[in-house]
C-alpha cells in the first residue's frame, strides 16, 4: 500500500523536493541543468511548472524523481 504511493507529486516546489529527498538532486540536475539550485523560482515554482517551461514531460519528470526518491 504505502510503497506504491507516490512521493514526490506534481505540485511540490523545487526547492520542498530537494529538502525532503535530497537523492532526487542529481535527476533535477540531468534534466534543469542544475539551474534550479540558484534559481529564485525554486521556492515558488512546482516541479509541473519547472517542467513545462523546460519543455519536459511532467509524468516522466515525476516518475524518475519519485524513483530516484524510492532508491
Amino acid at each position: 500500500m504505502g510503497d506504491t504511493e507516490k512521493k514526490i507529486t506534481p505540485d511540490m516546489t523545487i526547492l520542498e523536493i530537494m529538502q525532503k529527498y535530497p537523492e532526487t538532486e542529481e535527476v533535477i540536475k540531468k534534466y534543469f541543468q542544475g539551474g534550479c539550485f540558484a534559481c529564485p523560482s525554486a521556492r515558488i515554482e512546482s516541479i509541473a511548472d519547472g517542467a513545462i517551461v523546460h519543455g519536459l514531460d511532467v509524468d516522466f519528470i515525476i516518475d524518475e524523481l519519485n524513483k530516484s526518491a524510492s532508491a
